[in-house]
C-alpha cells in the first residue's frame, strides 16, 4: 500500500467525521475507523472447541501467556497486546473494568476472574512484554462449536457482527477436520473480513498435527497430507489463502526448551530403541514409577505434558542422529513442528501487507457506519470509499490471489506460478515478485520488470483469452509496472524495494532455558 492511499483513507474518514459533527454515535464509530489505521494489525485465532488456539498463540509469542485449561477465561474473547509489564484487565457488564490476577496453578498459567463468570465478561485485555506483539495484536476466541451457544456467539460477534465491520483484520482458522460447520464459518469470516471481495486475510492451520498420526515420529507427514487435502477442498471455495499443519504443543515446548529436559532426552537416547519403543506404547506406561528408564518419573511426566509422545520420540531420534546441544535441538524441533512454515506464511500473507489489511478494514468499517447513519452526504462519501477500495492495487492483488485458488485459468502451471509471484503471492519485495536474487543489479531488475509488463499486457489483450484470465494478466501487468516504478528510484537496491519494516506474528529465535 502506498503512502498516498493511506493518506486518502485518513482524509476520507476525517471528511466523514466533519459531515457527522452533530451525530455523537457516528463520530465515535468513525473515530474507531481512524484509529484502526494506526493500531497494530489485528489477527484473530478462531476454530472449534479444543482446536489448540491458546497453545498456538503461546507458540507464536514464544511465551506461556495464554491459559490453556478449560477455565472461565478460555470462554471469553481475549486481546493480547504489547505492554511494558504483564497486566490483565476484564471488561464486564457493559463498561465496568477490573484488574485480574495472573497466577500459576500446578505449573499452568491462569487468570483469576475473582468471582466474575464468563457470561458477564465482555472481553479480557492482556498486555505483555513480547516482541511478537509489537506489530500485531492477537485475539484468542472461544471455540466456534462450543456446547454453549453463548460462548460460540462471542466469536461470531467479533468476527462476523451484524451491520458492523469485523473486529479482526486477518484470521488464522484452526482445523482438526474440515466439517460443513468449518466451511460455513469460513464463508462468514470471508464475507466480513474481506467485504464483498472475499477473504483478504484468512490462513488455515491443521492444528494438533502430531495427533493426526497418533503421535508417531512420522505424524507430521500425515498432517501435511491432510493439509493438502484441506487446501484442495478450500481452493474450490477460495476461503483460505493457505493451509499449514502445526504441532502447537511441540512448537511451544521447543521454544521454551529447558536444559534439564535436553539432559533427559539425551539419557533416553541411550536406551535400546526396542526397549524405549516398548516403554512408549502409551503415555501412562512411559510415566510409570516402575519403568526401567534412566529418567525420573516426575521428569517423564513433565516431558509427556509439554512435548507429547510425538515430541519425545522426535527429540530422541534427533539426538541419536547427532544433535548435541539444547539450542540445536530446540531449533530442529521448532522447524519440524511446522511453526517456521506458518510464520513464513503469516509474514507473506499478513505481515508484509499489514497496511493494506488495516486500511481495508478501516474502509469497510467506514462503509458500515455510513450505511447505518444515512445523511445527505452519505452517497458522496460511500462513492469515495468504494472508489478507494477498488482503486488501491494492493487490494486487487489480494482479491486476485484468493480468486486464483478457486477459479480456473488458461495459464500453464509455470505461468500461473509466475503470475502469483508477481502479484505478491510469495512476498511483496521487488526481488520476490520478479523471482530474482536480492543482490542482482537494479538495471537487470528494471529489464526483467519491463519484460513482465509487456508479457502480461500482451496476454491480457489476447483475443482467445477468457475474461477471468485476462483480468488476472492485467493485475499482473499493473504489479510489474509498480515494481518498475519503484526500481526507477535511483540509489535504492532491489532488495530494499517493497519491504516494509512490519512483520506479523513472527516468533523470536528459540532459546533453551
Amino acid at each position: 500500500m502506498t503512502a498516498p492511499a493511506l493518506v486518502r483513507a485518513r482524509e476520507l474518514i476525517a471528511s466523514a467525521r466533519d459531515a457527522y459533527a452533530g451525530n455523537a454515535v457516528a463520530r465515535a464509530q468513525l473515530a474507531e475507523c481512524a484509529s484502526r489505521l494506526d493500531q497494530p494489525l489485528r489477527v484473530a485465532l478462531a476454530g472449534s472447541l479444543k482446536a489448540g488456539k491458546s497453545t498456538l498463540l503461546n507458540a507464536l509469542v514464544g511465551q506461556d501467556i495464554a491459559p490453556t485449561d478449560a477455565t472461565e477465561c478460555t470462554r471469553v474473547v481475549t486481546w493480547y497486546r504489547s505492554g511494558s509489564t504483564p497486566a490483565v484487565t476484564a471488561w464486564y457488564d457493559g463498561g465496568e473494568s477490573a484488574t485480574i490476577a495472573v497466577q500459576r496453578r500446578e505449573g499452568r498459567l491462569t487468570f483469576d476472574l475473582e468471582g466474575l463468570t464468563a457470561d458477564r465478561v465482555d472481553r479480557l485485555d492482556v498486555e505483555w512484554p513480547a516482541s511478537a506483539l509489537a506489530q500485531t495484536t492477537i485475539v484468542d476466541t472461544p471455540g466456534t462449536s462450543s456446547l454453549s451457544k453463548d460462548v460460540s456467539a462471542r466469536t461470531l460477534e467479533l468476527l462476523t457482527p451484524e451491520n458492523a465491520a469485523s473486529g479482526a483484520d486477518a484470521v488464522v482458522y484452526l482445523l482438526r477436520s474440515l466439517s460443513a460447520t468449518d466451511v460455513q464459518f469460513l464463508g462468514r469470516i470471508g464475507a466480513h473480513v474481506g467485504g464483498e471481495s472475499g477473504p483478504l486475510g484468512v490462513v488455515g492451520v491443521v492444528s494438533r498435527a502430531d495427533e493426526v498420526g497418533a503421535g508417531r515420529a512420522d505424524a507430521m507427514m500425515s498432517a501435511k497430507d491432510m493439509a493438502a487435502r484441506f487446501t484442495a477442498e478450500l481452493e474450490l471455495t477460495g476461503l483460505c489463502q493457505a493451509v499449514v499443519p502445526v504441532a502447537g504443543l511441540l512448537a511451544l515446548a521447543a521454544r521454551t526448551l529447558r536444559q534439564s529436559e535436553f539432559a533427559a532426552f539425551a539419557a533416553l537416547a541411550s536406551v535400546l530403541p526396542e526397549d524405549l519403543q516398548l516403554a512408549m506404547l502409551s503415555a501412562d506406561r512411559f510415566a510409570r514409577e516402575d519403568a526401567s528408564l534412566p529418567v525420573e518419573a516426575a521428569m517423564r511426566r513433565q516431558l509427556v505434558e509439554r512435548f507429547g509422545l510425538f515430541g519425545i520420540r522426535l527429540a530422541v531420534m534427533l539426538i541419536r542422529l547427532g544433535v548435541q546441544d539444547s539450542p540445536s535441538l530446540a531449533a530442529e524441533l521448532v522447524a519440524r513442528s511446522g511453526l517456521d512454515e506458518l510464520r513464513q506464511v503469516l509474514d507473506v500473507q499478513f505481515g508484509q501487507r499489514a497496511d493494506q489489511l488495516k486500511t481495508h478494514s478501516a474502509l469497510v468499517a467506514l462503509e458500515r457506519v455510513l450505511e447505518a447513519h444515512p445523511t445527505a452526504q452519505t452517497p458522496r462519501l460511500l462513492d469515495e470509499a468504494g472508489r478507494l477500495l477498488a482503486d488501491v492495487h494492493g487490494f486487487q492483488e489480494l482479491r486476485m490471489l484468493g480468486r486464483l485458488r478457486s477459479t480456473e485459468t488458461s495459464l500453464s502451471g509455470d505461468e500461473l506460478t509466475e503470475l502469483q509471484r508477481l502479484i505478491g503471492g510469495f512476498g511483496i519485495g521487488a526481488a520476490q515478485r520478479l523471482g530474482l536474487d536480492p543482490d542482482i543489479a537494479v538495471e537487470e531488475g528494471r529489464a526483467v520488470s519491463l519484460a513482465a509488463v509487456h508479457k502480461w499486457r500482451a496476454r491480457a489483450a489476447h483475443p482467445l483469452v477468457d475474461q477471468f484470465t485476462a483480468r488476472a494478466c492485467s493485475v499482473a501487468a499493473r504489479s510489474a509496472e509498480g515494481v518498475l516504478a519503484e526500481l526507477g528510484e535511483t540509489g535504492i537496491a532491489i532488495a530494499d524495494q517493497g519491504s516494509p519494516g512490519h512483520r506479523g506474528p513472527v516468533a523470536e529465535p528459540c532459546r533453551a532455558r
